[in-house]
């Protein structure tokens, strides 16, 4: 089985809904995954947005989340998580708001998509505090086992 990652709050290429961006609660929605590779120590997860600001001319893609470090099993995070909730052992990085922690879709302009990336590492990532996602790009640099992601969609009024 390869790396899986899905959530019951949207679908592959779905809206994900209100309640998980900045115009609701602006919770992390929950997220599930499988098929861990044997031999991996860690796994990584990046949330960011490739359509920044506009889906009709990009110009950079906006960081929303960055954890690592979180445990080499088939799991996942409960929706809502804070920090002081994530599993022992997993760290955050800094999103593009300069903060730790899940910061969810605000698209200034049209529908945008947001890719949820999970990565199974062969380590455990050592030396970082509060990586940027090219930090924690840089360190996972040839550590990835396996990958898998989730794109989600939302527009603002959805």
């Amino acid at each position: 089985m390869s790396l899986k990652l899905t959530s019951p709050a949207f679908t592959e290429g779905g809206r994900i809904p209100r309640e998980h961006s900045c115009e609701g609660a602006d919770t992390s929605p929950r997220l599930d995954w499988q098929g861990v590779p044997a031999g991996a120590k860690s796994l990584a997860l990046i949330v960011d947005d490739p359509d920044a600001p506009d889906p009709a001319a990009p110009r950079m893609t906006y960081v929303h989340w960055v954890l690592y470090n979180l445990p080499a099993a088939d799991g996942g995070l409960p929706a809502a998580v804070r920090g002081d909730q994530l599993p022992p052992g997993a760290r955050s990085g800094l999103n593009d708001w300069g903060r730790p922690g899940y910061g969810g879709p605000c698209p200034p302009i049209g529908r945008h998509r947001y890719f949820h990336k999970l990565y199974a590492l062969d380590r455990v990532l050592s030396g970082l505090d509060r990586p940027s996602k090219a930090q924690l790009e840089a360190a996972m640099a040839g550590h990835v086992l396996a990958e898998a992601a989730l794109m989600g969609t939302y527009q603002k009024g959805d």
